[in-house]
């Protein structure tokens, strides 16, 4: 295929409302534009897609998340009709719904398929498994971290060249904490009263059970600090019943004036840099660990679990701690490591975790590896 070619790249995926699937998939549209691509995003949309069509790339409606096999069947058609239409190049999908129609639409177009493991897909049974079968069919598959690489070839059978780690990446110009104003961080102190002689230490991300929220309450009974208040932020995504039980533990365990629960804030990058410390508890492994490189990013003292992607990420001891899986006295131990190291070394801490996440998880290289991806796997079809 001629070098001087424009290439249209169609990405399929479930929504495009929250989380790291959705804003690798936004971030690479945008960078596709930016190299002279033509990008395509199929999907049942969300409060994002805006952001498609903002930053170049072009967004269609379909009903890519339903697991209906007759919607599923009638969505190879509407593929094979869009791949026609828009001269597509490459099909990536991002989840396994939108996998299978996407798989049979580029075989019957003759196109590349690749796809992106963006979790480890549990499975529990041989048809689970058989479901999840289809990201590994594809030409290529890109894992979002080692560990989910490792986790592809301990599960399926498929040797280690179809798969290339390309580690999510964040924006580093929205996590950086000199470009955070003395302002933005002032309006956010005062919008929830936090008292000036406070510790902070920030959990961010989804209020769900498995990013860890009842283990770092036991965890603050455990510490015994008047003098630290605790931020819960996140989505809460309709989970009433869940953020009930978290306000009541906090109540029985006599914490209600060392917590807050937040609904996600605009202005992530202030909340980072109002934390002394960050902590990321998750019970089950994160795939690769968003909020844990934003953290880094922002040059805050971050623990995390010593498991899935966030040993990628975090430096034990040096840009950061680990702490063993739901172990609270371990957790409780490396807050307090992190709350009590002197300025010099949270310094020297700060500048090299920042420095990492700059030279490794940037979503700018993310972007361009990815590009890269689609090039050398068109130009070889």
């Amino acid at each position: 295929m001629p070098e001087n070619k424009k290439y249209s790249v169609l990405q399929v995926l479930p929504h495009l409302n929250s989380g790291g699937l959705v804003s690798g998939a936004i971030e690479v549209s945008s960078a596709l534009v930016q190299n002279n691509f033509r990008s395509i995003v199929v999907s049942t949309g969300g409060r994002r897609q805006r952001e498609i069509e903002r930053h170049g790339g072009e967004f269609l409606n379909m009903d890519v998340a339903s697991k209906n096999p007759f919607i599923m069947y009638k969505n190879v058609s509407s593929l094979l009709k869009i791949i026609n239409k828009y001269n597509i190049n490459i099909i990536h999908a991002r989840s396994r719904a939108p996998a299978w129609s996407a798989y049979y639409a580029a075989k019957k177009s003759s196109i590349p398929f690749i796809t992106t493991f963006h979790g480890t897909y549990g499975f529990n049974n041989k048809i689970k498994k058989k479901y999840n079968s289809i990201m590994v069919r594809s030409d290529k598959i890109i894992a979002i971290s080692n560990f989910i690489k490792n986790h592809i070839v301990e599960n399926y059978d498929v040797s280690l060249d179809k798969i290339k780690t390309i580690h999510r990446g964040i924006n580093i110009t929205d996590f950086d904490a000199a470009n955070v104003s003395s302002e933005r961080l002032i309006s956010f102190i005062n919008k929830l009263n936090i008292p000036e002689d406070r510790l902070v230490i920030l959990l961010p991300g989804r209020i769900t059970r498995w990013k860890g929220h009842i283990l770092m309450i036991k965890a603050m009974e455990k510490l015994k600090r008047q003098d630290v208040i605790c931020l819960f932020v996140g989505d809460f995504q309709g989970r009433k019943n869940y953020l009930n039980e978290l306000k009541n533990l906090i109540s029985q365990s006599n914490l209600d004036e060392n917590f807050r629960i937040l609904e996600n804030q605009i202005d992530m990058a202030a909340v980072y840099k109002l934390a002394d410390v960050v902590v990321s508890c998750s019970t089950d492994p994160e795939a690769f660990g968003r909020v844990v490189a934003e953290a880094q990013a922002m040059g805050r003292p971050t623990i995390a679990v010593n498991h899935g992607g966030a040993p990628e990420i975090i430096l034990d001891k040096i840009t950061g701690w680990l702490f063993k899986p739901g172990d609270v006295d371990d957790l409780v131990e490396k807050i307090n490591f992190a709350l009590n190291i002197s300025e010099e070394k949270r310094s020297k801490m700060a500048l090299l975790s920042s420095d990492r996440v700059k030279m490794y998880f940037d979503n700018k290289n993310m972007c361009l590896k990815t590009i890269d991806l689609y090039k050398n796997i068109i130009n070889s079809y």
